[in-house]
């Protein structure tokens, strides 16, 4: 085929798609400031759109066009019931969109979602959706994969869920206190002074989907826990929402004990990123011991993120792409559940 018929080719492939909105005030909210929403839709879905009175025009592939209009309708919607939205919207309902008519894929639900007092997590990657599915559903969840992905974050939205609604009565938060080689002994203060630095991440999540004194009333009353792993040994944990995180750090004999602390009523997640184990050299993780041990058995899932995962910004999936790179860290990870109930 000439150039000129290839040219021809392309652009009798090409849509105009006019999307048109009920309201000018809405819309500018939908749009963002200068229309940055509409330069996002265009660099994500290599589409042409703009913005005309109370109507969108987008030019490009019927599929890209398509995505874009079941975009900027839902999130329309949205607007006109008062929630904000901003790019991390338009980009997770772009990623969910783009998996649904992938060729192969399964039929979805569209993006899930978490309800808090304070705010609506929305899964921003199919891989969330999955892990936000599973936290519903199982009673031990291992949340696999780099920095970024949410897999913390999202844990912790679940449990502030599961304890406002009362399907449990206490949250439990701990992260194995090994940090690039310090030791608690070498910080000044008191226990809380010498773990808080570990734990800081939790606290941030809490802090974010609670509001503020709602954590600290709860954390003086023993409702919300947060603890270094140690602290764990011995104890039966029942009625409890238990989140374990860096758990690449743990060994093999602190995962089994942290994993057959599960009670009665109660969840269980685990997260860690394999490619950032701080443990000494030699010694295997009891993260990944523990997700090959478990494989099948029922009641467990475990749900791998990848780089393409990363939701803090593009910048950040950049650098776990090039660290990966270097050595064995780098297999594939699929953004699939690993584990099959049964």
């Amino acid at each position: 085929m000439s150039g000129a018929g290839r040219s021809a080719k392309a652009q009798s492939s090409n849509q105009r798609v006019v999307v048109p909105f009920d309201d000018n005030r809405h819309l500018h909210r939908l749009l963002g400031e200068y229309d940055s929403h509409l330069a996002l839709l265009e660099d994500r879905l290599g589409i042409e759109a703009h913005a005309h009175g109370n109507v969108i025009i987008l030019s490009g592939s019927e599929a890209a066009c398509a995505i874009a209009r079941s975009v900027l309708e839902e999130l329309y919607a949205r607007v006109v019931k008062g929630e904000a939205v901003g790019a991390g919207d338009f980009d997770g309902l772009i990623r969910h969109a783009r998996q649904e008519v992938a060729p192969g894929a399964t039929s979805s639900d569209g993006p899930a979602q978490i309800a808090t007092r304070r705010r609506v997590v929305k899964a921003r990657t199919p891989a969330q959706s999955t892990y936000m599915r599973a936290l519903e559903k199982f009673d031990l969840v291992f949340g696999i994969g780099p920095a970024g992905t949410g897999k913390t974050y999202i844990a912790v939205a679940q449990a502030a869920h599961c304890l406002e609604r009362g399907l449990v009565e206490r949250i439990i938060l701990s992260r194995p206190a090994v940090e690039a080689g310090e030791r608690l002994g070498f910080l000044p203060g008191d226990m809380r002074d010498k773990v808080d630095p570990y734990l800081r991440p939790l606290y941030d999540a809490l802090y974010d989907v609670l509001p503020p004194e709602k954590v600290e009333r709860d954390l003086e009353q023993g409702i919300i826990e947060i603890a270094p792993l140690a602290f764990m040994r011995g104890r039966t944990l029942s009625s409890a929402f238990v989140i374990l995180d860096e758990a690449q750090n743990t060994t093999s004999m602190q995962m089994k004990m942290f994993l057959t602390r599960l009670g009665e009523n109660s969840k269980m997640v685990v997260t860690g990123d394999p490619s950032q184990i701080d443990l000494p050299p030699g010694m295997r993780s009891g993260l990944e011991e523990a997700v090959a041990l478990l494989d099948g058995v029922t009641g467990i899932e475990a749900v791998r993120f990848a780089n393409a995962d990363v939701v803090r910004r593009d910048l950040v999936a950049r650098i776990v792409e090039a660290y990966d790179k270097l050595g064995p860290s780098s297999r594939p990870i699929d953004a699939t559940p690993i584990l099959k109930s049964k």
